[in-house]
């Protein structure tokens, strides 16, 4: 597969003379500076572009050009706006860049407890608990039809969520309840949907008024406005020949009172075949999908790795009361090693990223986004450089690592 990267422009801290020393082919980005809503012009497309291949690199993959919330839960300027989408898709056409990662969940992206979870090691990691999440849905956010939810979910799991919170709550304070809101909702959201940033006054207020343009919109109405979405860009898709792959939803299942329609077979099988095109496709992110116990990653990866066009090799561990975390990329309930080799047969040429790493070795000292550490990523790109070259040399592929003499 070829080796790429989420980069997040020319602010990031991690420099692109520095991915290409690692072995970076490919770079995933986006233009973050352009307001959610508006067209992406070819001309700031071809900047990014030029600098990229500066050095080097390509542009391999836009993740994402988002999906604005007035189509999700199909707001009256959701034509105007899937108008705007389609003029961005031809001007990315335009210049050569064909694969589109972006994801279809309302409000919240993914959602994490915890960005600085301890690990046996001494490294840290992203981590779900949900207790912790139960707790700012009822205590801090304060949603109505919140406590009913949670225990639901519990019965469920086979577990007391609701009594956990409670023993929750005693040990709560205003400091740790500042650090669920930006561990939720600002430092894990605002540099990928522009909903939220450092200072503002009111994160929590401005969190509940985006929940209720939801109101009242079920699990079958949010799959109708993606169907209605796709349907309405796949003939721009066939004329200029873009590849669309939705992200699953993480975590895989129903949060804030919101549904999730890309968590499991199911749903996966019913995006497909309700706008059936080949540029209608998946981005396999095996550690969304592993954090979900009632996901086989290796099973859905046979199934549809003919209709995946991007792939996210991560891995998750979920603990025996079901709070999950990342985990080693060779390690977790992914099973990469098989991945990588379902993979490779079926596209060799397909992108793939190590997506989420740990920090390490100093990264927490250098204000790195939330999961994107530098040497945690480093360190898993090296542990995937590894199986891929193993799994090339089983099947007959050749391997070669960017930027070395053979």
């Amino acid at each position: 597969m070829e080796r790429t990267w989420r980069w997040f422009g020319k602010n990031d801290k991690i420099t692109l003379a520095m991915l290409k020393q690692i072995g970076v082919e490919g770079v995933v980005t986006a233009l973050h500076d352009v307001p959610l809503g508006e067209v992406w012009s070819r001309e700031k497309i071809h900047d990014l572009k030029t600098y990229i291949e500066s050095f080097g690199m390509k542009w391999s993959v836009v993740e994402s050009l988002p999906v604005v919330e007035t189509i999700k839960y199909a707001g009256p300027d959701r034509d105007q706006q899937i108008e705007v989408y389609k003029e961005s898709l031809r001007n990315l056409s335009a210049e050569g860049i064909h694969t589109i990662c972006y994801n279809f969940m309302p409000v919240l992206d993914w959602a994490r407890t915890d960005l600085s979870h301890p690990n046996p090691n001494g490294s840290t990691n992203l981590y779900f608990s949900f207790p912790e999440f139960a707790y700012f849905d009822q205590y801090i956010l304060k949603r109505e039809g919140a406590e009913k939810d949670w225990e639901e979910m519990g019965k469920s799991m086979n577990r007391d969520i609701l009594a956990e919170v409670e023993e929750l709550k005693k040990t709560m304070t205003a400091e740790k309840d500042h650090a669920l809101v930006e561990n939720i909702i600002i430092k894990t959201q605002g540099f990928v949907s522009g909903n939220f940033k450092e200072g503002d006054e009111h994160p929590v207020e401005l969190f509940r008024q985006l929940l209720d343009l939801y109101k009242g919109i079920t699990k079958e109405q949010l799959r109708e406005n993606m169907r209605y979405f796709l349907s309405a860009i796949m003939p721009t898709c066939d004329e200029c020949d873009m590849y669309m792959c939705v992200h699953p939803d993480d975590p895989p299942f129903p949060v804030l009172g919101l549904p999730r329609i890309v968590t499991c077979d199911e749903d996966i099988n019913w995006f497909l075949k309700a706008v059936d095109n080949p540029h209608n496709g998946l981005t396999f992110c095996a550690g969304s999908i592993s954090a979900g116990a009632h996901n086989n990653p290796v099973e859905l990866a046979r199934k549809y790795a003919d209709r995946t066009w991007f792939v996210h090799l991560r891995s998750c561990h979920i603990f025996p009361n079901g709070d999950f975390t990342e985990a080693s990329h060779l390690g977790g309930r992914a099973d990469i090693i098989e991945l990588a080799r379902i993979f490779e047969k079926t596209n060799p040429k397909l992108p793939m990223r190590v997506d989420h790493g740990m920090t390490m070795l100093g990264d927490e000292e250098r204000g790195y986004n939330a999961g994107y550490s530098f040497l945690g990523r480093m360190f898993a790109m090296g542990q995937i450089q590894g199986v891929l070259a193993t799994v090339d040399r089983e099947l007959g592929i050749e391997y070669k690592q960017p930027g070395f003499f053979d």
